[in-house]
């Protein structure tokens, strides 16, 4: 990235003025390195993403950004529906509501080094996962609306949890306005047998050992400390978010002049929010939005069961459960005073402040819990929310990718990813060795690096790292 494009702020704060047809500035949160290294098609988007009608404040990137499709992952953007603003599917992504949640265990890595392989093997089997993977849940047509509809409340009405488990859930685990009439039948038929299951590419069920804290007494608030294990889910949507965002793009770009939009990139189809089309895809989107809820809800009966027959004392509460990739309606101070703004979030996970009033009473004092997610081999980190948070209070999601996919594959091989992580204690279980090459620790960004710069932005604030010990892999 030519660092002459920007007008600096801060060691982690970095603007473009307005230029062209951008209503708003452009904002990306780094350090120099990782602004260094970044692809130049970040610049593009971001500046591209500023164009967009009613976009309030400023087109923004998060330390992990990188080229998306439209919008850069680690993208963030708001817009105001009586100005004109707009929802765009690629503001969200194919993967609507991938996300992390993260479960206590209450047991420490000498409760489990007997039992790794075989914990290892368990969970791999519990867990389908890779690409077109299915469970044994079937959903008839009845049941798929009311999944769609309910989300994790459905799961846990089921049988798949607790109701405790909703508490530490955004939204309740249940996204309102969903609206599954605006979900076709195809992304119905997709997802009807992958319920429970993680799919491919950076998905993954990991168990996590608790290697550092930095903020003890909000740490201690969300009871996490040196040494403990704990499990981390991210996945999403599945073929049904897919689906919905395939096919909402394309409405979007045959609509859009219809509207008088003229798009800077094809990529950003998007409507106005207060139009039909915009109404249909938020409430298919929400939609998506409460079928990752599910499946993460799914995904944490099933690990308990597992946890429940190797290491039967364990407790695997739910820490909390973050979704990136949505678009959520939300209030944020603008120009003085409270605006509801439709925020849009790729590749960037909300972390509201201490005090908000969304957030459970167990998080008033600490703000949310931010969970960042590794690469296999690298750390994970849990962050708290800030107040005031920057970017409509948003932070990273993850490392972000270095390298595309066929770059990794030129770099390593799968066998040879694994056994590396081996020597290091780190076991990984997965269907696709083609998989793990492309997901190869080296093909990300330093996740340090990201979260240091997240924190030095005043975005969120680190509380704890995670290191992997065992790696289930789609």
């Amino acid at each position: 990235m030519d660092l002459a494009l920007f007008e600096r702020k801060s060691e982690s704060e970095w603007h473009i003025r307005p230029f062209g047809k951008m209503r708003v500035p452009g904002v990306i949160f780094a350090s120099e390195s990782l602004m260094r290294e970044m692809d130049a098609k970040v610049y593009e988007q971001v500046t591209n993403v500023a164009m967009l009608p009613g976009i309030v404040s400023a087109s923004f990137a998060m330390p992990d950004a990188h080229w998306g499709y439209g919008f850069p992952i680690g993208g963030v953007a708001a817009f105001d529906a009586d100005a004109g603003g707009v929802v765009s599917a690629g503001g969200v992504g194919f993967d609507i509501s991938c996300g992390v949640r993260t479960l206590h265990t209450d047991l420490a890595i000498e409760d489990i080094l007997a039992m790794k392989e075989q914990l290892a093997d368990a969970l791999y089997h519990a867990i389908p996962a890779g690409m077109g993977s299915t469970g044994t849940i079937r959903l008839d047509a009845a049941e798929m609306d009311a999944m769609l509809r309910g989300g994790a409340r459905w799961a846990v009405e089921r049988g798949f949890g607790t109701p405790a488990d909703l508490e530490r859930t955004e939204e309740g685990g249940c996204m309102h306005g969903a609206d599954p009439a605006q979900v076709s039948e195809q992304a119905k038929k997709r997802q009807r047998d992958e319920m429970g299951t993680l799919g491919s590419g950076n998905h993954y069920l990991e168990i996590q050992q608790v290697s550092e804290v930095y903020a003890p007494d909000i740490a201690a608030s969300f009871g996490v400390k040196p040494g403990d294990i704990v499990v981390s889910i991210h996945c999403g949507s599945r073929g049904l978010g897919h689906q919905i965002g395939t096919e909402f793009l394309r409405k979007m770009v045959m609509a859009a002049a219809s509207f008088g939009i003229v798009l800077p990139d094809r990529e950003l189809a998007c409507a106005p929010i207060n139009s039909p089309l915009g109404q249909a895809y938020l409430g298919a989107m929400r939609a998506g939005i409460n079928c990752a809820l599910a499946n993460r809800q799914i995904l944490t009966h099933l690990t308990r069961q597992v946890f429940a027959r190797i290491l039967p004392r364990a407790a695997l509460p739910l820490l909390y459960d973050v979704s990136h990739n949505t678009c959520k309606v939300e209030e944020h101070r603008l120009d003085g005073r409270l605006k509801k703004l439709f925020v849009h979030r790729k590749g960037a996970t909300r972390a509201f402040g201490p005090g908000h009033p969304d957030l459970p009473a167990a998080f008033k004092s600490s703000g949310q819990p931010v969970l960042i997610g590794g690469s296999m081999g690298t750390a994970s980190y849990i962050l708290a929310g800030t107040e005031p948070g920057g970017a409509f209070s948003s932070a990273c999601h993850g490392a972000g990718r270095a390298m595309s996919r066929h770059q990794a594959l030129r770099n390593w091989g799968g066998r040879g990813v694994v056994d590396e992580l081996a020597g290091r204690g780190i076991l990984i279980r997965s269907p696709s060795l083609r998989g793990v090459a492309e997901e190869a620790p080296g093909a990300y960004k330093d996740v340090s690096a990201v979260v240091d710069a997240a924190d030095g932005a005043g975005l969120a604030h680190k509380v704890a790292r995670l290191v992997p010990v065992i790696c289930i892999k789609g």
